[in-house]
């Protein structure tokens, strides 16, 4: 009798345990799949064919721009392999010099889409970091 009541329990507390783990793991995954906190990584495929969607590229500008991305995307990568302290700074530089260069590249019809197209990969926001910002006050249905 007395091991039958502690397998009741066993069983209750491994489906609390189950049900615990998958709700934790729903919003992780929602946030980019909980791997670090680090995003997925467009390649630089990726990255000149999203441009040219947002600007129109033309193919000498998509070969210039791909080529770019690619040494970039190299760069940062021996950064990271390196574990480099002062990483984030220098990739963040990286990331300006390449946007100067890309712009150098477009023609004006090209420039203001380039602008809209780097400020919804930010968010809207400076510094980056994608997404939409959180409203600056709770919405009002938290406070009944």
């Amino acid at each position: 009798m007395m091991t039958n009541r502690f397998l009741k329990y066993a069983m209750r507390a491994g489906a609390l345990a189950l049900c615990t783990a998958a709700l934790c793991t729903a919003p992780a995954m929602a946030q980019g799949g909980g791997g670090g906190g680090q995003r997925m990584q467009m390649t630089p495929d990726q990255q000149t064919d999203a441009l040219d969607k947002a600007v129109t590229l033309t193919p000498d500008q998509k070969t210039k721009v791909l080529a770019m991305y690619t040494a970039d995307a190299k760069k940062m990568a021996d950064l990271r392999a390196a574990q480099d302290p002062d990483m984030r700074t220098k990739m963040m530089a990286m990331r300006t010099d390449e946007q100067t260069q890309i712009k150098a590249l477009l023609t004006d019809d090209q420039k203001p889409k380039y602008d809209a197209f780097l400020a919804s990969q930010r968010g809207g926001r400076p510094g980056g970091g994608g997404g939409t910002p959180p409203p600056a006050t709770p919405p009002p249905s938290l406070y009944l």
